[in-house]
């Protein structure tokens, strides 16, 4: 199993650089023991004109076979023969992208500390690997390579050169080449690449592999035009995972949208960028301001709507005075990922119980939502258009009617506090209107008397004695409750 990476260069950037990016002195041949065999780095040829780096690896086929415990091609347990007899160690496959990352670690990683200069440099490079399992032929390579910025020459390998009629083989000869692109990524390209278009792996797939193709694919993956096949293939095919990629490379596609970091996102909401570094994320500040007013009001059964990726939902759970939470969302995407963040399907039978997420809109009358001690919009109706307002505020007020009813909602004032949000632009793209306190409050009275409920309010986050929080609270409480109280 082979694999070269050529560069060139000049007398005042020597092509031999490319042993300070790889970690590998062009004068020492090196060898490295590997779970499978063993990996050896040499240099065919190092001077300041040209520089190539091949390794080689020695895969030990019994040992594959006793790692692998019959697993993977050739391993069936009814084809004995077949486990010692195949192109493992002949053809690049996963084996030969885990080498590259052991071997390679700190260049995938984009790490010199003697030249730091030399990692974020793009380099004329030329990849060349003799024989590569193509499962979808020639045309599925270049498909894969050409979007990262590569020329791909893939030409197929015959079966057989004394018998041509048996045609070409699934197997091509690989040259990869670009100019603009760094050392780190062309390795995390070929890390992730092998083995999808080996569409194998000699290891069994668990589910940290998601976060080994999000750190590899990182920068590329998630705008490429074949993520979906990539992602399938690289995970084995396994369903769950895959869905959990797809997932987490959309999130990453709606944080870069935003320009926000993926943490940021709260209930597929990305949280406000703050001009300073708080302690504490707005997020969880606002969560535990939800939680207090609920334990104040003495709510047990609570509706989390709007819920998202279920972040309140988990913070309710979490205490046991919240004996039933309900979180509805109309998105089914959002409710997947947020049984997943609750692990629903490894819960135990008594904390099962006291969980239920459902699927629905908040612009339609559900009687499923009657008879609760207390409802939850968090950061939910600045996402609605005016005009739908009336719509929910009937479905929850006047149809649900639970006891306590909160609403948070971001502070338009306080956004002149954000230095990186443009003057006039809200706090996300989907965000139908941001309103100042004294509309948020004229809202919720005029909610308050309709209906029925006492309104108070309370700031969330910091209260700047001139803007006012960044978040707003209102608390309503039925009239009955409040003159009980």
């Amino acid at each position: 199993m082979f694999l070269t990476i050529s560069t060139t260069g000049s007398a005042e950037r020597p092509a031999t650089d490319l042993g300070f990016l790889l970690h590998k002195h062009p004068e020492k041949a090196q060898r490295f023991s590997t779970s499978y065999g063993t990996a050896h780095v040499l240099y065919p040829e190092a001077d300041a004109e040209r520089c190539t780096a091949a390794l080689l690896l020695e895969v030990d086929a019994v040992a594959l076979v006793r790692r692998g415990k019959g697993k993977g091609r050739g391993g069936a347990p009814d084809a004995a023969l077949a486990q010692y007899v195949n192109d493992r160690p002949y053809a690049a496959s996963s084996l030969l992208a885990v080498a590259l990352s052991a071997v390679f670690s700190s260049a995938m990683r984009g790490v010199c500390n003697a030249r730091p200069e030399l990692p974020g440099r793009p380099l004329p490079l030329r990849v060349e690997i003799p024989a590569l399992p193509a499962r979808g032929g020639p045309g599925l390579v270049g498909r894969l390579f050409e979007p990262l910025g590569w020329t791909v020459g893939a030409e197929p390998v015959v079966l057989d050169g004394e018998f041509p009629q048996w045609g070409d083989s699934r197997y091509v000869r690989l040259v990869l080449e670009a100019e603009t692109l760094t050392l780190a990524e062309a390795l995390r390209h070929l890390y992730v690449l092998l083995p999808v278009l080996d569409d194998a792996k000699h290891y069994w797939v668990a589910s940290d592999e998601v976060d080994k193709l999000l750190r590899a694919g990182a920068g590329w993956l998630p705008g490429h035009p074949e993520q979906r096949l990539i992602t399938s293939r690289y995970l084995s095919r396994r369903w769950s995972l895959t869905r959990e990629a797809m997932e987490r490379l959309e999130l990453v596609r709606l944080a870069e949208a935003d320009d926000s970091d993926v943490e940021e996102i709260d209930n597929a909401v990305a949280a406000e960028t703050e001009a300073e570094e708080k302690p504490t994320p707005l997020a969880v500040q606002r969560r535990e301001a939800i939680l207090a007013a609920l334990r104040a009001a003495g709510a047990s059964r609570v509706l989390d709507l709007g819920c998202g990726q279920g972040q309140l939902v988990q913070a309710l759970l979490r205490d046991p005075s919240f004996t039933e939470v309900v979180g509805l969302d109309v998105s089914v995407r959002a409710l997947t990922i947020a049984s997943r963040r609750l692990k629903l399907d490894r819960m135990g039978e008594r904390q099962a119980a006291r969980v239920k997420l459902l699927q629905g809109s908040l612009a339609y009358t559900d009687r499923r939502l009657k008879g609760y001690d207390a409802a939850v919009l968090s950061e939910v109706i600045e996402h609605l258009d005016l005009p739908r307002l009336p719509a929910l505020e009937y479905a929850v007020f006047g149809a649900a009617r639970p006891r306590t009813v909160l609403v948070t909602t971001p502070n338009v004032e306080y956004n002149v506090r954000w230095e990186s949000l443009p003057a006039g632009h809200v706090r996300h793209g989907d965000h139908r209107f941001e309103w100042t306190r004294e509309e948020f409050r004229a809202w919720s009275r005029m909610i308050a008397e309709r209906h029925g409920y006492d309104v108070e309010f309370a700031p969330v986050g910091p209260d700047d004695p001139e803007v006012g929080p960044p978040t707003q609270m209102a608390v309503f409480v039925t009239a009955q409750e409040a003159k009980a109280a």
